[in-house]
């Protein structure tokens, strides 16, 4: 992966990932955290719920945005200063999440950027909407 410097980072520059969430992703998520909350884990359970259907860990899918954050926009050598969420609709098992992080603000004495953070599904549904600040502290 190549590093982006400092200065090549605009307002406006933008980056994306997709992944496609599994059963897999869902179990192995609850086994490393030990979030076992039914509604991710147990499908009669969920049937019950609001859902109807089990629901990926809001976390897991948050995750995807860190993924962007730490190897495109702003990539390598940058250290991750704060993230807000707003959790906004649920992702299913089988849903193709995409994280986009876009950069809107950079505070060049102490080289922060803040960046616009979402993530939709396939669908086109915002499912999380945020913002993170980044500290880059390589080139």
């Amino acid at each position: 992966m190549k590093e982006l410097a400092y200065a090549d980072i605009n307002i406006g520059d933008s980056a994306s990932f997709a992944k496609t969430i599994t059963e897999g992703d869902v179990v192995n998520y609850a086994g490393l955290t030990g979030d076992f909350n039914p509604v991710h884990i147990d499908a009669e359970y969920a049937k019950e719920s609001m859902f109807k259907e089990r629901i990926a860990h809001g976390m897991l899918v948050s995750g995807l945005i860190s993924a962007v954050l730490g190897t495109q926009l702003p990539g390598a050598n940058s250290l991750y200063l704060g993230q807000d969420l707003k959790f906004k609709a649920p992702v299913k098992i089988g849903d193709t999440a995409t994280a986009t992080v876009t950069v809107t603000e950079k505070r060049d004495d102490k080289r922060i950027i803040t960046l616009k953070t979402t993530v939709t599904n396939q669908d086109g549904v915002v499912v999380i909407d945020g913002s993170a600040v980044i500290k880059k502290v390589g080139l």
